[in-house]
C-alpha cells in the first residue's frame, strides 16, 4: 500500500455495542471480583481507557489494509509501556517493557497505536492537538531515521544496539533518575511487613495486595521448578541461591486487571538481599485472532510473551522465564529491579516531542531487529509522505478511542458496567 494511504479510517458500523463486547469477551476467564476495579481504572481518561482496550483496536486494525510485512510486535504500544529496568550487568536502561500482547504482525499496527497513545496522552496534559500532531510526526521521523541506519548497520551491531540519545536531559533521564532508586529494597518496604524476629512478609492492602491461602501458595511454589527449568545455566545458579518465604496475589496494571498475578517473596544472603518475583497469568495475544499468516507460534502463552520480549529487548529481565499452574499459563520475572515509567502528565511542552524521539527509535530496533530492516527502510523512505499519514491517523483515531470513552462510560452511568476505584 501507499505510504499515504497509511491515514486510511473508516470506523465500523456496529461501533458503540461492538465497543463492549470486545471488552467483555476479552474479560472472559478472569477473576469477575476485579473487573470493576480494572473497568475503574479505564474510567479515569480517555487514555486510560485506552490502556485497556488494546483488544478493541486490534479488531480494527484489522480493518484496515496494511503492507503485509510482520514483524515481533509489542501489541500494546503506548507511551506508558516504555520504561527503565536493570540490565543483568546492573546497568539501568530504557527500552519498551510490556509484552503481555507480543504477536508477528504488521510492523505499522505498532506504530498506529503508539501514534494514537501520544494524541490521547497529549491532550490529558493539556497539550494541543497541534503539538500532538507534530509529536507524532516527530515520532515517526525518529522510527525512519533510525531504520534507515539499521538497514546499513552489521547484525552484530543490531543485536547489542542501545539507544542512548535523549537520555541524558528530557523525560527519560527523570525516569531513569526514578528507576535509580527503585530498587529491590525499596520495594521490600511498600510491599512487606516486619515479623517479630526480623522476618518479613507480604503486607494485607486488599483488594490490590492480599496474602494467599496455604494451598494456593503450594502451588505457585511448586510452579518455579518449571520456571527454573526455563532459565539459562548461570541464571538457574542465581535462582538457586534464594529460598522463598511468603506468597500473595498482586493487582497490577490496568489492562491485567483481573488476571491472576502472584508475588513470590524470596531471599537470599541475609534480609537485605530480598527478589520478589511476579507469576503472572498470560492469555493469548489479542492480534491471535486477526493474523492470518502465523510463524513461530508456540502453544505456551507465558513462552510467547519471554520469547517475544527477548526478541524487541537488546537486555531482558535475567530472570524472565515461564511456567504453568493448574493447566494455565504464566509469565515469571521480577517485579521491580529499579523500575520507572513516564506519567503521561509530565507530556507538555517540548517533552512530548523529546519523548517522541526516543519511542521512535525505541520502536525501529526493536522491529528491525525481528525483520528487515531494509525492506521496513524502503517503505518509510526518506520524506514525511509516512509521518504525515501517521499524524493523521494519529488524532483521527484518538478521536474515535474518546467516542468509545464516552461509550464506555455511558454503559458506567447506565449500570451495564460495574466500575469502582479503589480506596488505598
Amino acid at each position: 500500500m501507499r505510504r499515504v494511504d497509511q491515514n486510511a479510517w473508516s470506523p465500523p458500523k456496529r461501533r458503540c455495542s461492538s465497543t463492549l463486547d470486545l471488552l467483555r469477551a476479552a474479560d472472559e476467564g478472569r477473576v469477575a471480583d476485579l473487573l470493576p476495579l480494572k473497568y475503574g481504572r479505564m474510567s479515569l481518561s480517555p487514555f486510560a481507557f485506552y490502556r485497556g482496550a488494546a483488544p478493541i483496536m486490534a479488531a480494527d486494525l484489522a480493518t484496515l489494509p496494511h503492507t503485509g510485512y510482520h514483524v515481533q510486535i509489542c501489541g500494546d504500544a503506548h507511551v506508558r509501556n516504555l520504561g527503565a529496568y536493570a540490565s543483568p550487568d546492573g546497568r539501568i536502561v530504557f527500552d519498551i517493557n510490556d509484552f503481555d500482547e507480543t504477536f508477528r504482525a504488521p510492523w505499522e499496527w505498532d506504530l498506529k497505536r503508539l501514534a494514537a497513545s501520544f494524541v490521547l496522552a497529549g491532550r490529558e496534559a493539556q497539550g494541543s492537538d497541534r503539538a500532538c500532531r507534530d509529536a507524532v510526526m516527530a515520532l515517526v521521523a525518529s522510527y525512519r531515521r533510525a531504520m534507515a541506519l539499521f538497514a546499513s548497520m552489521p547484525a552484530v551491531e543490531l543485536a547489542r544496539y542501545q539507544v542512548h540519545r535523549h537520555l541524558d536531559n528530557g523525560p527519560v533521564h527523570e525516569v531513569l533518575r526514578k528507576a535509580e532508586r527503585a530498587g529491590p529494597l525499596l520495594s521490600l518496604k511498600k510491599l512487606t511487613v516486619e515479623l517479630r524476629g526480623g522476618r518479613r512478609r507480604f503486607a494485607q492492602k486488599p483488594p490490590l495486595l492480599c496474602r494467599v491461602d496455604a494451598a494456593t501458595a503450594k502451588r505457585v511454589l511448586a510452579s518455579l521448578g518449571e520456571y527454573r527449568a526455563t532459565l539459562g545455566p548461570n541464571r538457574q545458579l542465581v535462582f538457586d541461591a534464594y529460598c522463598p518465604a511468603d506468597v500473595a496475589f498482586k493487582v497490577v496494571g490496568t489492562g491485567s486487571v483481573g488476571t491472576r498475578d502472584y508475588v513470590v517473596l524470596a531471599f537470599g544472603n541475609g534480609p537485605k538481599d530480598p527478589l520478589i518475583l511476579q507469576v503472572k497469568q498470560a492469555n493469548p495475544s489479542c492480534y491471535a485472532r486477526h493474523v492470518k499468516v502465523r510463524r513461530d507460534v508456540t502453544a505456551h502463552q507465558g513462552r510467547r510473551v519471554a520469547e517475544g520480549q527477548h526478541r524487541m529487548q537488546t537486555v531482558a529481565d535475567p530472570f524472565l522465564g515461564w511456567t504453568s499452574i493448574k493447566g494455565e499459563h504464566f509469565l515469571v520475572r521480577q517485579l521491580a529491579d529499579h523500575k520507572g515509567s513516564l506519567d503521561p502528565g509530565d507530556l507538555k511542552g517540548p517533552t512530548l516531542l523529546d519523548y517522541a524521539l526516543v519511542c521512535g527509535e525505541i520502536f525501529a530496533k526493536a522491529h528491525a531487529r525481528t525483520g528487515d530492516a531494509a525492506v521496513l527502510y524502503g517503505y518509510a523512505g526518506d520524506s514525511d509522505k509516512l509521518d504525515r499519514a501517521m499524524a493523521d491517523f494519529a488524532v483521527l483515531y484518538a478521536d474515535e478511542a474518546t467516542r468509545d470513552y464516552e461509550t464506555f462510560t455511558a454503559a458506567i452511568k447506565d449500570g451495564r458496567i460495574e466500575a469502582r476505584l479503589p480506596t488505598r
